[in-house]
């Protein structure tokens, strides 16, 4: 039987992935970095979980030596793009120094390793784009405009360094924004739907700026396919709808779902120092390489996030 790790196993993909993951004929292992208090995944007696920091290498070469996976998906980080404006040496440690650590003991420690799939995202993109009518590609200059989109970035540059001196088997997936999460209100679409749920009124930031949203179904799904797939290695590929929508338009579709009649208050949460106007991917590349093309159209995929918070509020009180 084959092996995976993934990392960033108790996150918003990794939970998703893990699901979908365990019909499929691998042994599973997972990263978590120890955090007192949080119980690992209750995902059935097949997976094994391990407990290190990306950011110490003797470590990441005794898991690898001793797991010796044929693939990884590396999907750890700090996530937040707000929180790596003020926590600059943190995010960069774990992104990128982290996914370092990861790839050379894959290199040094597994023979026969088969693939790296790397989590990149949108963000890479920064300020690429300017119109609307136009959409970015895996060709599209780089322009990050956080330290967690540098980091990203910076993580492209090893494993394109590593393929070319080495060999080494990489996959980058830029996915855009997604959404459907089910533990976490920080984000975007998750903020407006529980604020729509609870409250008259919604405090929202920028009403213009052009977001392609994804799925998270969709997400996981481009992973699933990437997986194994020969096509796929030493490629950068993005998974995206190729559709923008604002966010006062995505805000107003939500309020249409959800039923809300209350008012919205817009620029009333914190700026970030830059941030991208536009984001719209294409997608033909995850369509000829893997067959992947998104199966949920906005309107669908915010029918099932509202509905599953809907619960969430029925169950509560």
């Amino acid at each position: 039987m084959e092996k995976i790790l993934i990392t960033g196993s108790t996150g918003f993909i990794g939970k998703e992935l893990i699901r979908k993951l365990h019909n499929k004929n691998f042994e599973i292992h997972t990263l978590e970095r120890y955090v007192t208090g949080r119980y690992s995944l209750d995902n059935g007696d097949d997976l094994i979980t391990h407990y290190a920091s990306l950011t110490d290498y003797s470590a990441m070469k005794s898991l690898i030596r001793s797991t010796q996976p044929d693939y990884v998906i590396h999907l750890g980080a700090l996530s937040a793009v707000s929180y790596s404006y003020d926590h600059y040496v943190e995010v960069s440690e774990t992104n990128y120094v982290g996914t370092i650590n990861l790839a050379e003991a894959c290199y040094h420690e597994v023979p026969s390793f088969k693939q790296f799939i790397f989590a990149g995202t949108s963000e890479e993109y920064g300020m690429a784009l300017r119109d609307k009518t136009k959409k970015i590609s895996e060709n599209s200059e780089l322009q990050p405009n956080s330290p967690y989109a540098v980091a990203k970035v910076a993580s492209d540059m090893y494993l394109k360094y590593m393929h070319s001196a080495y060999q080494f088997p990489y996959t980058i997936l830029r996915p855009f924004n997604t959404y459907g999460r089910t533990d976490n209100t920080h984000f975007f679409i998750e903020r407006t739907i529980t604020q729509m749920l609870n409250a008259d009124t919604v405090h929202l930031g920028d009403s213009e700026a052009i977001r392609d949203w994804l799925y998270v179904d969709d997400h996981v799904d481009g992973y699933l396919k990437s997986l194994g797939n020969k096509k796929a290695i030493g490629e950068e590929i993005q998974l995206c709808t190729g559709k923008g929508y604002t966010t006062k338009e995505t805000a107003e579709l939500i309020a249409t779902l959800t039923g809300f009649k209350g008012k919205i208050i817009w620029n009333s949460t914190p700026k970030r120092p830059l941030d991208a106007p536009i984001l719209i991917g294409d997608n033909s590349k995850a369509k000829r390489l893997l067959s992947w093309e998104p199966k949920y159209t906005l309107t669908e995929g915010l029918a099932k996030t509202i509905n599953y918070w809907k619960s969430v509020k029925t169950n509560s009180n």
